[in-house]
């Protein structure tokens, strides 16, 4: 008798649930309160503000905080409900909002960067303050003493941020394409490795501890799943948004992969299929326009748009073989960045048009 296969939860089709409006400029990042109706945004207006649902279903700030420059990224820890807030000036800023976020309090100010910070993550196991900017450099700070613990030099400008708790390594993506990862120790870091595939510079990286897989996304509108955990250099490119790719999350508990992109896509990656890697695009051939016409969609191997294969491949490709593994979606604004609750299954996405939007992305068993 043949076993039963179990349903998968999927996340479903985005359904809007509220619109935040009333920044004066690009709202650069945000983020979801957990288990509060709450919002918090940085912007190009220089403000930080806290928005709380109200009974009349409207998002209204309980905090509305001024910076000297321009507020590029943030990143919030809920346990602590302490805020890091990158700005344009290459400061970190950092505050300690209320139980009721009704009132945010000054904490501390790192000198992290010569110019904007690009990300700002706070890891509260190792009490570190990690940040990238835009003066081609990756610092660490303490976060108790607010004393430097460490520098290092990127080969362009560094563009974003991710960090592994387990091992301590920090992913470091910046405007050449490259990718570097770090070992961070208490007051010293080595390079481990660096690698690139991408053609246009990192634009947003998602780490996933469970796998130990490394998501990145490009100006070049590609994505690359890079298997760091399994040691074997493998990289599978996923091409599924006609713009720049602006952020990346990572469901675990779906198996499914969320991409934002400058084309105001969202696209929902089924990552629980066996993936191939990767001219033409199915066997490996180097091929030209004159050497063949034909073009397929081939999902096993990222590609959800139509490329160049050689006519022998083209005939060997079934229907099956085309079935989508990715689901697009319209946000109708240029997306920023984006935020995932897990909990709720609810979808932050901000901006260049200033408006915050809250989707339902509830996962149903299917």
């Amino acid at each position: 008798m043949a076993a039963e296969s179990k349903p998968r939860a999927r996340i479903r089709r985005p359904v809007l649930l509220s619109k935040i409006e009333g920044s004066q400029d690009v709202v650069n990042m945000a983020a979801i309160i957990p288990k509060e109706d709450g919002v918090i945004s940085v912007s190009e207006d220089r403000t930080i503000r806290v928005w709380i649902k109200r009974d009349s279903g409207q998002y209204w700030p309980s905090v509305y905080h001024s910076m000297p420059s321009s507020c590029s990224s943030m990143s919030f820890n809920p346990e602590t409900r302490r805020l890091s807030v990158g700005l344009d000036s290459g400061t970190v800023s950092e505050f300690i909002l209320s139980e009721d976020y009704n009132k945010m309090t000054s904490a501390k100010s790192y000198l992290a960067h010569q110019s904007r910070v690009t990300m700002v993550l706070f890891v509260l196991e190792m009490e570190w303050v990690l940040s990238t900017g835009q003066d081609k450099s990756f610092t660490w700070h303490c976060s108790e003493s607010g004393r430097r613990l460490g520098t290092h030099r990127t080969s362009a400008c560094a563009s974003c941020l991710q960090f592994d708790i387990e091992t301590r390594h920090a992913f470091v993506g910046d405007y050449s394409g490259q990718v570097t990862i770090l070992k961070l120790e208490q007051d010293n870091c080595s390079v481990v490795t660096t690698f690139k595939g991408h053609s246009g510079s990192i634009t947003a990286l998602c780490w996933d501890p469970v796998q130990r897989t490394l998501f990145s996304g490009s100006s070049d509108h590609c994505i690359i799943m890079w298997d760091i955990g399994g040691r074997k250099g493998t990289a599978i490119e996923l091409q599924g948004h006609n713009d720049k790719v602006q952020s990346l999350c990572y469901a675990h508990h779906t198996r499914q992969l969320i991409s934002c992109g400058a084309d105001g896509g969202i696209v929902v990656w089924n990552m629980d299929v066996k993936r191939q890697e990767h001219h033409c695009r199915k066997c490996g051939k180097a091929l030209c326009g004159k050497c063949s016409s034909k073009r397929s969609s081939i999902p096993l191997m990222g590609f959800e748009f139509e490329v160049r294969v050689c006519d022998g491949c083209f005939e060997s490709i079934t229907d099956e073989d085309r079935a989508p593994t990715a689901t697009f979606h319209d946000s109708k604004h240029h997306v920023v960045h984006m935020h995932y609750d897990v909990t709720r299954g609810w979808l932050l996405t901000s901006g260049n048009d200033r408006i915050i939007k809250l989707w339902d992305m509830t996962p149903v068993v299917s």
